[in-house]
């Protein structure tokens, strides 16, 4: 059998891109948090994300408990798993699944920087520490929903570049993430209308839509002052630039869309 190993912090998106990455290096089944995945399902194991707190959930994910290893190990044979993705949080994370698991030597060590850009690692670590939101990545249906009381909600349906369904990721919080600070939305609404304020060609912020979801995303709708004696093409992409360097100052991570629109323009006031 050909093991690989993804290993990297937690909350750095690892479950998010482990689905796209095993199919990018043709590899078949993923062991993510203490679960056997074969081509995008859950075929056997328990998630760590089950767990009530981070001990329990560390042990669940290494396979600590007899039963589980077992059951397992005893599936991987069932389904003639050729090649396996191990994922933790280090080397050593891994190198011990494959221990109890009875894998062998793991032949390629990747990290989530191989993997994921360092905006999509701030991104996917500033929900963790927000939004206590882990990704599981399987089908919703397949989530046991009774484990979870405050959050489960489904993810995203996972493509090849020709349109070929691999797989689905679901969203969860688990009991034991109760250490996270929720930011309401109207606060990066706030900031983002009083960086445009701070521009001396803005007459009035009509409207900010902020979204926070697969992308980052602000649409501002701004009045302007009149008259227009500047290029309104590079004052604008300043602003963006503003923007992006304010939100990034005080939430850690970068925009992915900022669409600037000028709905009017007005005289200024003397």
């Amino acid at each position: 059998m050909k093991v690989y190993s993804l290993s990297g912090p937690s909350g750095t998106g690892k479950s998010t891109s482990a689905l796209v990455f095993a199919h990018k290096i043709g590899v078949e089944a993923i062991i993510d948090d203490g679960l056997l995945i074969v081509n995008g399902v859950k075929v056997a194991g328990i998630s760590a994300k089950f767990e009530k707190n981070t001990i329990t959930a560390v042990r669940r994910a290494i396979f600590s408990e007899e039963a589980h290893r077992e059951e397992v190990v005893k599936a991987l044979d069932t389904y003639h798993v050729q090649s396996i993705l191990l994922i933790g949080t280090s080397d050593k994370m891994t190198n011990n699944i494959a221990k109890r698991l009875g894998l062998g030597p793991i032949e390629t060590y990747y990290y989530v920087e191989d993997i994921r850009s360092q905006k999509e690692i701030q991104k996917a670590r500033f929900i963790r520490q927000t939004q206590g939101k882990h990704v599981m990545p399987i089908p919703y249906r397949q989530v046991e929903q009774n484990f979870f009381k405050r959050l489960v909600q489904k993810g995203k349906e996972i493509f090849t570049p020709k349109r070929e369904k691999i797989g689905e990721t679901t969203i969860v919080r688990p009991d034991f993430q109760q250490e996270y600070i929720e930011i309401e939305k109207q606060v990066y609404v706030q900031l983002l209308t009083y960086t445009c304020k701070q521009q001396d060609i803005v007459q009035k912020v009509e409207q900010i839509q902020f979204s926070l979801g697969e992308r980052a995303k602000v649409i501002i709708s701004l009045q302007l002052k009149m008259p227009i004696d500047y290029s309104l093409p590079h004052r604008l992409y300043q602003l963006q630039e503003d923007v992006q360097h304010s939100f990034y100052q005080h939430f850690g991570y970068e925009l992915d869309v900022i669409n600037v629109q000028v709905h009017s323009v007005v005289q200024k006031r003397k």
